[in-house]
């Protein structure tokens, strides 16, 4: 059992006393280095507590009430720790259940930012392919015009073309008829020289060789004239068929711009095809995106309703440590009661 004169008399302070000198002499009651707020000594803080004792009408000279006010507070001090670290758990639990509801807030709030940014990521990939699809039909369009333009000039070219060869045929039947024209003017005079000597060298035959003469002058006349008009149509067949060459030209011309815009039109429709290509792949993309960031936010919800689940827990485990905490204290202060009721007791009795 612990020697009560050799502790301070203070009941909150109860540090051992130093045993008397080699000369003996009386032992101290009380401390006296230590302080106590208001620089007080343990003999006055002790004087203190016995005149707060008699003001409430305990007797503080019974040493079963400083023996029981030890116990007490000693159970006291016993709850002291569990009761601060109780506090300390429940203060670390608000900070975790306060940084999960504001983790959770982010990833909800990110999950929705995700989600409004692949709606308007689709929304406009919906757009471009409905703009490719326009653009596309529009270069169809196009296409379809220029192949029937290009129709129409082969067929204008074709038709000049025989024009061309039909005037070319007619141009060298001309050619012959005056070849064959020459010919005859050309045995016509040889005729009349013979006629002209013949008629020279004999009077007899002079008339003969006139009238001879008269018919190969009306021969030679008559072929002139053939001549000058077969050369007439000869100038004519050249004229029409420097005509058509200049048709056969302009519809070559018209031709190879109808291949060229039936070129630039297909051209435009691979790209237009590149286009919607990449619009599609765009789609395809931002689908994908969207797909991502719904399976984001399904993930974030599992984690907010964990983060829920482990909150509510939280909720649970810190009602149910206010409920011991609340127990504790009913039982420390049914306790002390009881105590300061049986140390009256004693003191009555």
């Amino acid at each position: 059992m612990i020697d009560e004169a050799a502790r301070c008399g203070y009941s909150k302070c109860r540090a051992e006393l130093p045993p008397p000198g080699p000369q003996g002499g009386r032992r101290r009651s009380f401390c006296r280095e230590t302080r106590w707020p208001g620089g007080r000594s343990c003999a006055q803080m002790a004087k203190a507590e016995r005149d707060a004792l008699d003001a409430l009408g305990l007797d503080s000279g019974r040493s079963a009430f400083r023996l029981d006010a030890e116990r007490l507070r000693e159970h006291v001090d016993a709850v002291r720790g569990p009761v601060t670290e109780l506090a300390a758990a429940l203060a670390g639990v608000m900070e975790r259940l306060e940084e999960v509801e504001g983790a959770a807030l982010a990833a909800v709030e990110t999950a929705n930012r995700g989600a409004a940014e692949a709606e308007a990521l689709r929304v406009e990939a919906q757009q471009a392919r409905e703009r490719a699809e326009r653009d596309s039909r529009e270069a169809q369009d196009r296409t379809a015009r220029a192949v029937e333009e290009r129709a129409t000039a082969v067929e204008r070219a074709t038709a000049a073309a025989r024009q061309a060869l039909e005037a070319t045929e007619a141009l060298g039947a001309a050619r012959q008829v005056a070849e064959e024209a020459t010919l005859a003017r050309q045995s016509a005079e040889e005729r009349a020289t013979a006629e002209a000597r013949r008629a020279a060298e004999a009077e007899r035959t002079a008339q003969e060789a006139i009238v001879r003469a008269e018919r190969a002058d009306a021969e030679r006349a008559a072929a002139q004239a053939r001549a000058q008009e077969w050369r007439t149509e000869a100038e004519e067949s050249r004229a029409e068929s420097d005509a058509v060459r200049a048709e056969l030209t302009t519809s070559t011309n018209a031709q190879d711009e109808a291949v060229q815009r039936a070129s630039a039109a297909t051209d435009a429709l691979v790209g237009e095809r590149e286009a919607r290509q990449r619009a599609e792949q765009a789609l395809a993309a931002a689908q994908a995106r969207v797909e991502t960031e719904a399976a984001l936010r399904a993930r974030a919800d599992g984690e907010l309703e964990r983060l829920r689940a482990e909150v509510d827990r939280a909720h649970a485990d810190l009602t149910h440590v206010r409920a011991e905490l609340t127990a504790v204290r009913e039982r420390d202060t049914d306790e002390l009661r009881a105590l300061v009721t049986a140390a009256v007791q004693g003191r009555d009795g």
